[in-house]
């Protein structure tokens, strides 16, 4: 439009100079004007009405993936919704069905208890009847009874001329007996049974094991025996005026014998630790020949160390021995401090480890706890190992440490009980006790003193002699069996395994004694006739 105005300006300019030429031109100019703006209105209107159409196609594409997508999305939607409603029914289903079985087995239950229930009323009924069966009969023997005294009676009224109160007392007297023959039989049979149920299983257990079990013994005294080359050297082990003697005592807190004794000096104390210490302290100071206070103690010191690490290698290697990990370092020192403790002659060390190896084989034929019996076998007497340092017995010592390093209850409570202390409470605590005794009554396992041995021996031979009825007693096997002759006319087959057992109690009762004593009872019936 602007160009078109800027052509028609000078033509309509020129109109006033240029006459009708001029007039003429502004007409065709304004015709060819209107042509033009005709053509670009057109046009214009041609491209918009092409633009609008192609944004409306454009706008029903969009709209088609639009609606396209929201269908998508719909669908998905609702198929989301359609599964989370199917697994929520599944469930629910699922759910109910978990209940219904549950409610079916409680009815299968509670049927269950009601036929039961009915089942023993229906016994208890019959067990009531047979009762009352019984009680009937019971009436008819009592009155049986009854009359049978009474007509016992009236024969012994009329055979004995006896008053009343003499047949009543001879009557108490023959039912005494005839109970007494009762007492005898029921106890012959009980002790039978109780024989055929635990004797042979208990035989081949403890058989099995003895078989297997390998031990050795070794015998500790308190003082230790040190050879010196000459005299010289056992001056120059006394010293100026005694001084290195009583240096070597300070250190090791031990007592040293210098006697006459050509060749030897004695160490002796009562703890065996200190004892051994100070023994090889002495054979390196006696090696090295330098004996002064300053040298004694440090070859006391390094002695000292090599104990240490004496007594912790022992107790590793039982530990190892025996294959029971997990245990405390301080117990495994303690176990080897027992290397160096004695108890009526027996080494302690070497005792709890026979006594581990035996529970191992016990628990094996019962089919239990193999670590866990030697365990508490193995650590039944560690309280020995501090005990001139705390006071208790070694079982209550042994039980309250056992209970500090974390022990298990069934360890603890076999250690507390080997010696009936505190109940048995475990089938483990059993197993140690058994151990512990078979270990200890072997024979050569524990020395005791002449004079001990022979009082206990008379006092076992004394206990049974005091028995009515005894004509003999002997100990034999070192005072582990008593055999015991009774009178054969005053003492029949069934009072013998009565008076067998008492005496077995009475023996319990007064005597103490490690392992077991056995009680065999004779009884014969000799005649003697001469042919002349």
């Amino acid at each position: 439009m602007d160009t078109l105005l800027q052509f028609l300006t000078p033509i309509l300019l020129n109109e006033s100079t240029g006459g009708s030429q001029g007039f003429i031109y502004g007409i065709v100019g304004l015709v060819i004007g209107a042509v033009v703006v005709f053509l670009i209105f057109w046009t214009r209107q041609k491209s918009t009405e092409n633009s609008r159409q192609q944004i409306l196609d454009e706008a029903e594409k969009e709209g088609d993936a639009i609606a396209v997508k929201l269908e998508t999305e719909a669908k998905e939607k609702i198929d989301r919704e359609r599964r989370k409603l199917k697994d929520d029914y599944d469930d629910r289903e699922r759910e109910l069905e978990d209940i219904e079985r549950r409610i079916n087995k409680q009815e299968d239950s509670v049927k269950r208890k009601h036929d039961l229930l009915k089942s023993n009323e229906r016994r208890l009924e019959g067990r009531e009847k047979t009762l009352d069966k019984r009680a009937d009969a019971l009436e008819m023997k009592e009155g049986e009874l009854e009359r049978l005294i009474d007509e016992e009676k009236q024969v012994l009224y009329r055979i004995s001329d006896l008053n009343k109160d003499d047949a009543e007392k001879m009557l108490l007297q023959k039912l005494e007996k005839d109970f007494e023959h009762e007492q005898e039989v029921m106890l012959s049979r009980m002790i039978d049974r109780m024989k055929e149920q635990a004797e042979t299983k208990g035989r081949e257990i403890l058989a099995s094991c003895l078989q297997r079990m390998a031990s050795t013994y070794c015998q500790e005294i308190t003082t230790s025996t040190i050879e010196i080359p000459n005299d010289e050297m056992k001056g120059r082990v006394i010293g100026r005026e005694g001084r290195n003697i009583r240096a070597f005592e300070k250190a090791t807190g031990v007592d040293v014998i210098v006697d006459d004794t050509p060749g030897v000096i004695i160490v002796s104390c009562f703890d065996s630790i200190r004892r051994e210490m100070a023994r090889r302290a002495m054979d390196q100071l006696i090696a090295d020949g330098r004996i002064h206070p300053t040298r004694i103690e440090e070859i006391v010191a390094k002695a000292k160390k090599e104990m240490n690490e004496l007594i912790q290698q022992e107790g590793k290697q039982t530990i190892y021995d025996l294959n029971i990990p997990g245990m405390h370092p301080k117990l495994v020192t303690l176990l080897g401090r027992l290397k160096f403790r004695t108890s009526y002659g027996q080494n302690v060390l070497y005792h709890v480890k026979e006594c581990a190896h035996l529970a191992g084989l016990i628990a094996a034929e019962l089919g239990m706890d193999i670590e866990l019996a030697k365990r508490c076998a193995l650590l039944h007497d560690i309280g020995k190992a501090v005990d001139h340092e705390i006071e208790g017995g070694h079982p209550e010592i042994g039980a309250n440490i056992a209970k500090r390093y974390d022990e298990s209850p069934e360890v603890v409570n076999s250690i507390a009980a080997h010696h009936n202390d505190v109940p048995q409470e475990t089938v483990y605590a059993v197993i140690t006790q058994v151990a512990d005794s078979i270990s200890g009554s072997r024979p050569g396992a524990r020395g005791e003193t002449l004079e001990r041995y022979i009082k206990r021996l008379e006092k076992l031979e004394s206990v049974a002699m005091t028995f009515p009825g005894v004509k003999q007693a002997n100990a034999i096997q070192a005072g582990r069996e008593i055999r015991v002759i009774v009178n054969a006319q005053k003492v029949n087959d069934k009072k013998a395994v009565k008076l067998c057992r008492d005496i077995a109690k009475e023996v319990e009762e007064q005597l103490t004694y490690p392992g077991e004593i056995k009680v065999t009872l004779l009884r014969e019936t000799r005649v003697v006739e001469y042919a002349r």
